[in-house]
């Protein structure tokens, strides 16, 4: 058996050290962060041109199997490997860590959605942590943001008033209720990541009071199939062998 492992979240990471090197993997990053931390066993790094690209990509590598264990946003290489896999009649899954639960955070459906909220409530001094993609549909808008993010946004993408955090999770309670405080921000707005590396911000904005704005996970296509733990996705990989 040969897999490929779309990745680049830690998940895919312990997927691979479980695998390697009894499991011949290949383990697919997108190339959009640099320096990025990289699994163990063999890796690549680009796109591979859409769905046909993926399907082509596919054949002349011998894969027989897909597991999709990218970021929960990443819709479009989701889209695609479950289309280029299907077409193949490749076995696939998608293992996708659990979202946080929504709580009292004000759920919406797009970036565009968040920014509608920010604007309608009035906040001035905006936490931003969906990622550098996601600060275009805040560009207009008259709040100050402390925009956090792996790298830097390009800048006609960014809001006049702003101030750039580069840095990587995992974070800490105390930590995130710090910066806060020390920004004095009234509202935070982040994507339903899921997962523990991130999750001290959602505490620490219930401990100082400071409302959430949450960006709900686009829908996964349909009919694939899914589990939420690397335990559970060895044992499909498992069944496969």
């Amino acid at each position: 058996m040969r897999v490929l492992l779309l990745g680049g979240t830690g998940e895919a990471r312990a997927l691979a050290a479980r695998l390697h090197p009894d499991v011949p993997v290949i383990s697919s990053l997108a190339g959009r962060v640099p320096d990025p931390a990289l699994p163990v066993g063999e890796v690549r790094i680009g796109g591979f041109g859409g769905a046909q690209g993926l399907a082509q990509w596919l054949r002349g590598n011998d894969i027989s199997a897909v597991v999709d264990a990218t970021h929960p946003f990443a819709a479009t290489i989701t889209a695609n490997a479950a289309q280029a896999a299907a077409g193949e009649g490749l076995p696939h899954l998608v293992l996708a860590r659990p979202p946080w639960p929504d709580g009292d955070a004000a759920v919406v459906g797009s970036d565009t959605e968040a920014a509608e909220v920010v604007a309608r409530h009035g906040y001035r001094r905006v936490f931003l942590t969906t990622g550098r993609s996601g600060t275009a549909a805040f560009k207009d808008s008259d709040a100050w943001f402390l925009i956090r993010a792996v790298t830097a946004p390009e800048d006609q993408l960014m809001p006049a008033h702003h101030e750039v955090l580069l840095s990587r999770g995992p974070y800490r309670v105390e930590g995130e209720r710090d910066l806060l405080r020390e920004f004095g921000i009234d509202a935070l707005v982040t994507k339903n990541s899921g997962g523990a590396m991130t999750h001290a911000k959602l505490e620490a904005a219930a401990e100082v009071g400071v409302p959430v704005i949450m960006v709900s996970r686009p829908a996964l296509p349909g009919g694939v199939r899914i589990v939420h733990t690397v335990d559970a996705a060895v044992d499909w990989l498992t069944g496969l062998r």
